[in-house]
């Protein structure tokens, strides 16, 4: 069998997901490709989902700006994704298109196989959540399905952050602004950033300043490019342990290519060879 797989979205550049899959591919000992499918936004959108669908596709990614566009398309949407608002993931069965989000669940198992120690005493942990945009939505509702309680999120509007805390009963969650983030940041176990601030070409920004950090926490970025964010090089001098982007990237596909294949693969060899890529990418 064919395992035919791909990506939608706009534009795609030089996506990585080709790569990753490949290798997951190789691994599995499975015969198949992922393939980019770029949809320009001036397309008919419903016939691109069919010439997929009649290229006999089993399963696709999506990557913006089609998140949230796809779902009306859907036969089927899984909780996580319908609570989220928003799919990365698509599996075709016997004629019928589900909807799975695995950014969230992805970031949550990079973090646990980066760190291991820190999934244990989860209800202990003090975790913040930098920003409140879509990323930080997906993370910050894993974490609490993920059995971690105590949850804080800061962000420049503290209205969007309120939405976020609605998504989930289970946790635990203070509203801070970002000033108040950096004078608290020694309360927290794990920091992680899930803005866009400190990406390529503005490697010089950062959302927070991090004077204020415990030794031996976790400062982590969903940013992989560059790979050490200045947020992260901050953290680094000040004795924190750290989290790379890149991570979150790789999980969420492992989790995704096991959606569509029913196969387990593992990830975590391809770690720094993806890490290769992206630093002779820069």
């Amino acid at each position: 069998m064919q395992h035919k797989l791909g990506l939608i979205g706009y534009p795609l550049g030089h996506s990585l997901s080709p790569w990753i899959h490949g290798e997951f591919l190789k691994e599995a000992g499975l015969q198949g490709s992922y393939e980019k499918f770029e949809i320009p936004p001036d397309a008919d959108f419903k016939k691109a989902i069919q010439q997929l669908i009649d290229q006999q596709i089993i399963g696709f990614n999506i990557t913006v700006p089609y998140k949230e566009t796809i779902i009306p398309y859907l036969d089927e949407i899984d909780d996580k994704a319908k609570k989220m608002g928003a799919v990365n993931t698509v599996r075709i069965h016997a004629g019928k298109l589900t909807g799975y989000n695995t950014d969230g669940s992805g970031y949550v198992r990079s973090l646990e196989t980066a760190y291991p120690d820190f999934a244990c005493n989860k209800t202990d942990k003090k975790l913040l959540l930098l920003g409140a945009g879509g990323a930080a939505r997906g993370i910050y509702y894993a974490l609490a399905e993920a059995g971690y309680v105590q949850i804080d999120i800061a962000n420049r509007t503290k209205q969007s952050a309120e939405s976020i805390r609605q998504l989930s009963e289970k946790a635990q969650t203070k509203i801070l602004s970002l000033p108040e983030a950096e004078v608290h940041a020694h309360a927290y176990d794990a920091i992680i950033q899930t803005t866009s601030v400190g990406m390529e070409p503005n490697e010089d920004d950062t959302p927070i300043h991090l004077q204020h950090l415990k030794q031996g926490m976790i400062a982590s970025d969903i940013v992989y490019k560059p790979l050490e964010t200045r947020f992260l090089r901050e953290a680094s001098l000040l004795g924190a342990r750290l989290h790379h982007g890149h991570t979150m990237l790789l999980y969420q596909a492992q989790l995704a290519f096991e959606i569509w294949t029913q196969t387990s693969v593992g990830a975590d060899k391809l770690e720094q060879e993806l890490k290769k890529i992206l630093e002779g990418a820069s």
